[in-house]
């Protein structure tokens, strides 16, 4: 019997071996649609279809094509493109600066005249005289090039922390010229592998290293200073704070971080300890929590980047979809680390403020710390908007780049954070009033006005919380509200209960509507695709994202909002909540209260013991003979 048992054990491993010999030589084939006279034929071997596991779809985005499994064994999100169009847009205009200071220029895929884009976009100094230099050159000498797939000895050291497919890293070998090499690294060896096969795919191995490791440990063995990298891009799964401090420390002097933050519940204040734990502030649940988001990133950026005396510089925050993604130069200056504590973020110097606000009486939240500068920087923006509307064929969402890039050029540099036209009128529970006249009624008060690119209602203004909350009472005057409705604690009533000493003008002035915003573009993008968002983690063993998932996503969407079919069921889970009067106080049913009192029968009433307490019938507002539905007491 024993000995059976090792034949056959020895037989399933032969075949085994040779299944698995095959499926790695039928890899190595070049791919093609299938037989389909051979399938009817029965000829297709061993007459076994393939196993979804190695199932793969094949992906053109910009100039890249790579193939992955269907399975999700490697991540990849095609919500994701406008995040990578973007990064190469920013890349590009970097090695254009940093190339252009030792005397190369690039070739960029589309752009007619080089050199004009390069004289347009330059204002600072050393741009200008190093063009001076470029124009008395020798009639015989031509200026150094850099072109998109070829090495560039001078050019730029990038690293992909976390590259899974590698699509990001053979993205920039095809379209970002002036690079010297391009590291892309992934802990998984599943990635890894697929890496190698995109590598060969797009004819890009000279330029694209794949690379198997961790990514902060590959980072700490780059810390010194001949071995850094020029670009550091970090997409993870959620949130990158496990891998900042190594990051700082892995860049050039003045090289450029690139880091994506896709945990937004955390950032966005649905869990205000865990951000304080991942980033070491308190995030606020708040309509500006996008704009909060980017500043909580950026403050520990340079949390991190001063522990080793280095700061950030900001060149471009974006609040795009559902994540934020900062591009951040990184320098190292004892004296610019030591200003961080009093200028980038507010220090603790005792209470600002009253316990209570003094506008509507509520007490104040406490957030923070937060990057206080400038979000961006104006000049790297426009090079980067003048160079994506130059050349608008070279990406697939650069209609949608320009009109982000548009909103943040106009916005206010020195303003942190913005006001929303449904939360101030929500406040005090008036009708909204329209865009263009709040903006109009708050340059007519003499104070500046913006858009922002993260919020599609957002009002940044330098104008205090007084003076908008007069302007505010001016517009409730003009669509009054009923007084009578609004309780004497409610901020609606102590708000309005004050005179305006701002005499708001609501006519409409022709600079209250922006220039992005007359031109039509594309500004806010609406969902691109069905069941659009994140995507799940990849697995190992990943499942692929069918059928099976699609039915979990409709068995968890909209569960509150639905009705249970089971009215049983669904009375039962109503009675596990209080009713309006129990959270007032004014309950009669005291701690045996509901969410729905049953509508009690004339015999009921009779045997009623005190503690049903059924409500009185001059108190029901439905009438007599009215029974109360789901909801009301």
């Amino acid at each position: 019997m024993s000995r059976a048992r090792i034949v056959l054990w020895l037989s399933l491993t032969l075949r085994s071996a040779r299944s698995f010999s095959r499926a790695r030589f039928m890899e190595g084939q070049p791919q093609g649609p299938p037989n389909p006279a051979a399938m009817e034929n029965g000829t297709e071997p061993c007459g076994e279809e393939r196993p979804p596991e190695v199932q793969e779809t094949t992906v053109t985005e910009g100039a890249a094509k790579i193939v992955f499994p269907s399975a999700n064994e490697v991540f990849y999100n095609p919500v994701q493109e406008f995040n990578r169009d973007l990064t190469c847009a920013v890349i590009t205009e970097f090695a254009r600066i940093q190339l252009g200071a030792k005397g190369i220029q690039i070739k960029v895929p589309g752009e007619k005249d080089l050199q004009k884009v390069v004289v347009d976009l330059s204002e600072q100094e050393e741009d200008k005289a190093e063009l001076k230099e470029g124009a008395n050159l020798a009639p015989g000498d031509q200026p150094r090039t850099a072109a998109v797939r070829d090495i560039c000895e001078e050019g730029l050291r990038v690293l992909e922390g976390l590259a899974a497919s590698g699509l990001r890293s053979i993205r920039f070998a095809l379209e970002v010229p002036g690079l010297q090499s391009v590291v892309a690294n992934d802990a998984s060896a599943q990635a890894v592998d697929l890496m190698h096969r995109n590598v060969q795919l797009n004819d890009v191995a000279h330029l694209v290293q794949p690379s198997q490791a961790d990514a902060r440990m590959l980072m700490y063995q780059h810390q010194k200073v001949s071995e850094r990298f020029d670009v550091i891009d970090l997409d993870p799964y959620g949130s990158p704070a496990p891998f900042l401090d190594a990051a700082v420390q892995a860049v050039s002097e003045g090289g450029l971080l690139c880091v994506t933050c896709t945990d937004m519940a955390v950032l966005a204040g649905n869990s205000g300890e865990t951000c304080y734990s991942k980033y070491g502030a308190m995030a606020l649940k708040s309509r500006a929590c996008h704009e909060m988001a980017l500043r909580i990133v950026l403050h520990s950026l340079d949390l991190h980047a001063n522990c080793y005396q280095r700061f950030v510089v900001p060149l471009l925050s974006i609040s795009a979809d559902f994540y934020v993604r900062v591009f951040v130069r990184v320098f190292t200056g004892q004296a610019k680390v030591k200003a961080s504590a009093r200028v980038k973020f507010s220090a603790a110097c005792g209470p600002p403020v009253a316990p209570e606000c003094e506008h509507c009486g509520q007490r104040h939240q406490l957030g923070g710390p937060m990057w206080a500068e400038p979000l961006h920087d104006l000049d790297f923006v426009g090079r980067v908007l003048e160079a994506v509307s130059a050349n608008p064929g070279r990406f697939h969402t650069a209609e949608r780049i320009r009109g982000v890039l548009s909103v943040v050029a106009e916005e206010l540099l020195d303003v942190p954070l913005y006001y929303t036209l449904d939360q101030l009128s929500s406040t005090i529970h008036c009708s909204t009033p329209g865009l263009l006249q709040l903006r109009s009624a708050l340059l007519h008060a003499g104070f500046r006005v913006s858009l922002s690119h993260a919020c599609k209602n957002a009002v940044k203004t330098d104008a205090p919380s007084s003076a908008l909350w007069d302007i505010m009472r001016c517009w409730e005057k003009e669509c009054p509200v009923k007084r009578e409705r609004l309780s004497e604690t409610s901020p609606a009533f102590r708000i309005l209960s004050v005179e305006p000493r701002l005499q708001a003008n609501f006519t409409i002035r022709d600079d209250a509507n922006p220039s992005s915003r007359q031109r039509g573009l594309k500004r806010f993008q609406a969902n691109p695709e069905a069941n659009w968002g994140p995507r799940p983690r990849a697995r190992p063993r990943g499942k692929a994202a069918g059928e099976a998932m699609e039915e979990r996503r409709k068995l968890l969407q909209n569960k509150r909002k639905e009705p249970d079919e089971d009215l049983a069921q669904r009375a039962a889970q109503l009675k596990t909540f209080p009713c309006k009067r129990f959270k007032e106080g004014t309950c009669q049913r005291g701690e045996q209260c509901c969410y729905s009192h049953s509508p009690l029968t004339p015999k009921a009433t009779a045997e009623a013991t005190p503690t049903d307490c059924p409500e009185a019938p001059d108190q029901n507002p439905l009438g007599p003979g009215a029974a109360a539905g789901p909801g009301e007491d």
